[in-house]
């Protein structure tokens, strides 16, 4: 018998020797990252327990009790580029709804990883439920349910002044219906030291994705407050001891010259071009004019309230009101 090592059964390589890739196959070798929680990672138990939760959510949305005070229903933001800007946005969501056959789309990658980022569960789901959810609008594969948003009482503004020992400040819309303004107002509120933006129910923007969005943020500083009707939460405001002042083009003082901006405060803007409503505008105490060339339109209600609202912080910073 010869002594060595035994001979493996099977065959031998045969042939030239194959040249190496020089690294360009280093790619496939590169990891896929962290890990993802264990409520992201499809068919785990916990994300199946995440995905019913989030089901359960959208049957429940819209609904409230008795004591639960007014919200917003549901709403859906549809469609790939609507989707990313609202999760980089940092708009409240609840849930990432995906189709099953998804493309290979920088758009949906960048989706998913901010929403795992924020902690928002995502639903494999199919068509004909995207279809449902989205209401029939383009979704691309990609839908995202925002929060229901949760109102205020008008009285939780002013609480907030007595809190800060501050004069109240606070913008009331009447009859502004873009979300978007809502946002913008909300944003400015921030800006210079208000305590919220007071809304009527109807006839009015709502806290939407839209508004979220142009408020930058804002809106989760700032509480909305909502009223059945404006003019009574207005005479509330003013025999709490606020002053009631309207923007208006034919007001007789000019904003920049208000002798109550060191005092308790609302000011009410109305919507673009119809301005403040008949019963608004008699319950206002004064009526305020943003000056302008006389060939200029009207200012939307973000900038006007802006305006108004540096207006005000800068007399209140002359005359030293904290």
């Amino acid at each position: 018998m010869s002594g060595g090592a035994p001979k493996r059964a099977g065959r031998t390589k045969s042939g030239k020797p194959r040249a190496g890739t020089g690294g360009k196959g280093r790619d496939k070798l590169q990891g896929k990252g962290p890990t993802p929680p264990a409520r992201l990672r499809p068919g785990h138990p916990a994300q199946r327990r995440a995905e019913a939760a989030a089901r359960a959510g959208t049957r429940r949305a819209g609904r409230s009790g008795p004591g639960d005070g007014p919200r917003n229903p549901a709403e859906m933001v549809a469609g790939r580029n609507a989707v990313l800007e609202a999760l980089r946005a940092g708009v409240p969501a609840a849930a990432l709804y995906a189709g099953p056959r998804r493309d290979a789309d920088d758009r949906v990658r960048e989706a998913m990883d901010l929403a795992a980022a924020a902690g928002v569960p995502m639903v494999e789901t199919g068509r004909a439920e995207l279809d449902r959810l989205t209401g029939g609008s383009v979704h691309q594969g990609l839908a995202l349910r925002v929060r229901p948003y949760v109102y205020a009482a008008a009285g939780d503004l002013t609480e907030r002044a007595r809190a800060a020992g501050v004069p109240a400040l606070v913008v009331a819309l009447d009859g502004v219906t873009d979300p978007r303004n809502l946002g913008a107002v909300t944003r400015s509120v921030a800006a210079f030291g208000g305590h919220g933006v007071l809304i009527p129910a109807r006839r009015s923007a709502r806290v939407t994705a839209g508004a979220w969005k142009a408020s930058a943020g804002a809106l989760a500083r700032v509480p909305v407050a909502r009223v059945p009707n404006l003019a009574r939460a207005l005479a509330a405001y003013q025999q709490a001891g606020l002053f009631v002042v309207g923007l208006d083009a034919g007001g007789d003082t000019p904003v920049a010259d208000l002798s109550v901006a060191d005092a308790p405060l609302v000011i009410v803007v109305g919507s673009e071009g119809r301005g403040l409503s008949r019963l608004v505008a008699e319950r206002c105490d004064v009526l305020a004019r943003i000056p302008m060339a006389a060939d200029t339109e009207s200012l939307n209600a973000g900038v006007a309230a802006g305006i108004a609202l540096h207006a005000v912080a800068a007399s209140r910073a002359a005359q030293h009101v904290p």
